[in-house]
């Protein structure tokens, strides 16, 4: 049996203990959850997430140091944030359409009580001179994804413009990454079950009634999804990336069932960038420049659930947003993506701050908090499936990789 099918036999198993535990043994779901799921799941992504940083740095490097010409460098970064952008505007406009179209907030909703801080947006200066770091080990530690960045495209540059003086660090730096790359191979063989445990925490912790009690709203974000994921992301692979989309989706199908398990975007790096390069021929270097930056700065998913549940809650406490209001919700979540870290839950903090800019009670989060985990799962999915076909077009329109992919039923994550 493929690593894919394993990592599904091992969802479907979640689920359905998951559902076991909140249905039938509601008592036990505490205890098995705190000394089984939790720290099972939890192993499972720190195994991934402690590679994410050297990866990252790794990959830059060699990205970077593999494009001698700097136009070429400003060509492709300049093509990957405009494609970033447009598909965030797209993913904004689509939910805040869907929100005012089914109207998900029409009805009896009840608060439980929960409050949250409100986070301000970072002023846009203060995180573009944010990105160069004063101490690179230290944003390294912090995992300061941006800085990471900035620092290895800053050092991968160095290195191909010294050229042959420094052959020995850039074949350092490829015997590094070999390294790292056996050692996603090796974790991945845990993937069915830390998807196990990740699955029947979520779906143990929520139960039917909870999510029965907010379907409209899951139904409006999940169809947003599912048409950012098919028409977005289907149009840019066939006609940027040159590429059959059922092909695309195919090959990378591995990377979005980890990225549905763990919920992290950046936690996923490892294996989308794999699956991209082995199963969609992808040139490696295009891979490692677009993929972590998009981890960091591509949010589709995450705008969707901002953009339907600021609708959702507008029409919750009756109000009527402008249409400046509305364009102001789409400015404050497509930059408050640029430099959030892609980890579970950092959608919420972000919905915080675009609440806040329409002047919308921060307190209301509570009113989709009880299914956001869930949601979580499918934005992150979407997210790096973005960077995925941001790379592919990137890739393609640079001359380089196959675009007649033949993928096997055997695919590798």
């Amino acid at each position: 049996m493929s690593l894919t099918k394993k990592i599904f036999v091992g969802m479907g198993l979640g689920i359905v203990f998951g559902l076991i535990l909140n249905l039938a043994l509601p008592n036990l779901f505490g205890p098995v959850n705190s000394y089984f799921l939790v720290p099972l799941g939890k192993l499972f992504v720190n195994l991934i997430k402690m590679l994410v940083v050297p990866i990252v740095v790794v990959s830059l490097i060699l990205g970077t140091a593999g494009i001698s010409d700097p136009k070429k460098l400003g060509r492709m970064g300049l093509k990957t944030i405009t494609f970033f952008l447009a598909t965030t505007v797209i993913a904004l406009v689509l939910s805040i359409g869907a929100g005012l179209l089914v109207k998900p907030g029409e009805g009896d909703f009840k608060l439980d009580g929960a409050t949250f801080e409100g986070a301000e947006a970072p002023p846009v200066i203060d995180t573009l001179l944010n990105i160069i770091p004063a101490n690179p080990l230290g944003s390294m530690a912090n995992g300061e994804m941006l800085q990471v960045i900035a620092f290895a495209m800053i050092l991968g540059f160095g290195i191909s413009r010294v050229g042959q003086k420094a052959e020995g660090i850039l074949k350092l730096v490829e015997q590094l990454n070999d390294v790292l790359m056996y050692l996603v191979t090796a974790i991945m063989k845990f993937a069915p079950y830390g998807a196990f445990a990740l699955i029947a925490t979520a779906i143990g912790g929520q139960g039917l009634g909870a999510i029965a009690a907010m379907g409209k709203y899951m139904f409006v974000v999940l169809f947003v999804l599912l048409l950012q994921l098919v028409i977005t992301y289907g149009s840019a692979v066939s006609f940027l990336g040159k590429m059959n989309p059922i092909a695309f989706f195919k090959g990378f199908s591995p990377a979005v069932i980890v990225a549905f398990s763990t919920s992290s975007s950046a936690a996923t790096l490892p294996v989308s960038m794999r699956a991209a390069q082995n199963n969609l021929n992808i040139s490696k270097s295009v891979s490692s420049f677009v993929q972590p930056l998009g981890a960091t700065i591509n949010m589709d998913g995450t705008a969707i659930m901002q953009g339907v549940a600021t609708i959702f809650i507008a029409q919750v406490y009756g109000i009527d947003l402008s249409f400046g209001q509305m364009l102001t919700v789409i400015l404050t979540a497509t930059l408050a993506s640029i430099g959030t870290a892609g980890v579970p839950g950092v959608g919420l903090i972000m919905l915080s701050m675009v609440l806040t800019s329409v002047g919308l009670p921060v307190e209301a989060i509570a009113l989709v908090l009880g299914v956001d985990r869930l949601l979580d799962m499918c934005r992150t999915a979407v997210n790096i499936t973005g960077d995925a076909a941001c790379a592919l077009y990137v890739s393609r329109s640079e001359g380089e990789g196959d675009p007649d992919v033949k993928v096997s039923n055997g695919v590798q994550a």
